[in-house]
């Protein structure tokens, strides 16, 4: 049952247990508790000892996904954090949260590939095969620095520049949740456009600073003779801040093409380069659109407002450590079917 049970979570909630011992006697009614009101309670607190001890054996044995919470607080050692606080695990959807290093590979040879890769990016003939290859064996030795190390984002993507390549944040994207990032993010991001612009003309009807942002947004939208589906989603995204009453000027950021971009005090923003100003709040055709990261750009030459927000997501979820201004901007995306938050 342990095992079983691991293979499900490594850390089950109160709740997950329950459902196991009631799993558990539905299988096999002999084992139903005699005057116990549910029929599975001792057995719920049998298989949660069950399960750490089950975790402590892996942890002995080597296994990092269990082994990175020990040397907590103990008998011998009084004066370290308590073994239930700051629990390191998976969040929703990680499938590869910790793995082990590659047979037959350590840290030191990982890291000469790591050396291997940036000087392949750094290249002007840049070699996507080789990037792949060398970027997929060292997955585990970059989840153990993120998990681990906690790093933050500007010194992890100096280590690990492949990163700022859109294929890579796709690609990584995938190593830990197992989801094609930009198929299932347009698919959830298409079924719900029709819906949030209905919402937005409708908030836009009414009186007051968000409907008079609103409109603006809309305003452009309407007054296009072709309306296809980039316009639409840049629609969908750029109001969605407005209507939550999230506006954000460092967030969303605009500059002409013939000047020098202002980034200071910019911990992450979406950057879009038009050739002419203008008064519009939305931008259907930019030269191009820029990630920004702690006062850097990350990405360049991004085709369009959507995928900026799509590599952004990824880009999230691949680091684990944007700052907490990033949040509300990508909350709708977290509520994707199939793990894509």
């Amino acid at each position: 049952m342990a095992s079983l049970m691991y293979s499900f979570k490594p850390y089950l909630s109160d709740r997950d247990v329950g459902m196991a011992a009631d799993a558990l006697i539905n299988a096999h009614p002999c084992l139903k508790e005699l005057g116990s009101a549910s029929g599975w309670y001792g057995w719920k607190i049998s298989l949660k000892f069950k399960m750490g001890n089950y975790r402590t054996r892996l942890a002995r044995a080597g296994c990092k996904e269990v082994s990175v919470n020990t040397g907590k607080r103990s008998r011998n050692n009084p004066e370290k954090a308590h073994p239930h606080s700051n629990i390191k695990k998976a969040r929703r959807a990680e499938v590869n949260f910790l793995p082990n290093f590659p047979r037959g590979q350590n840290e030191d040879s990982l890291e000469e590939m790591r050396i291997e890769m940036k000087a392949e990016v750094d290249r002007a003939d840049r070699n996507l095969q080789s990037i792949e290859k060398l970027m997929q064996t060292t997955f585990a030795l970059r989840r153990q620095e993120i998990v681990q190390g906690d790093p933050l984002v500007k010194d992890f993507l100096e280590r690990w520049p492949a990163l700022q390549v859109q294929s890579q944040v796709c690609a990584e994207f995938h190593r830990i949740t197992n989801v094609n990032l930009r198929n299932q993010f347009y698919c959830e991001l298409d079924r719900h456009i029709p819906q949030l612009i209905e919402l937005y003309r409708q908030k836009a009807a009414r009186t007051g600073r968000v409907a008079g942002a609103l409109r603006d947004i809309l305003q452009y939208y309407e007054t296009e003779d072709v309306q296809d589906i980039n316009m639409k989603r840049t629609v969908a995204l750029r109001a969605l801040s407005v209507y939550l009453r999230e506006e954000d000027t460092q967030f969303f950021k605009t500059w002409n093409e013939s000047e020098e971009p202002d980034i200071e005090d910019t911990p992450i923003g979406i950057v879009t380069m038009i050739r002419e100003r203008s008064a519009s709040p939305v931008h259907f055709s930019p030269v191009s659109t820029a990630i920004v990261v702690e006062d850097k750009f990350i990405m360049r030459d991004i085709a369009t407002f959507a995928d900026a927000y799509v590599l952004l997501f990824g880009l999230v979820r691949v680091t684990s450590r944007l700052p907490k201004e990033a949040c509300w901007h990508l909350h709708f995306h977290t509520k994707g079917s199939n793990g894509v938050g």
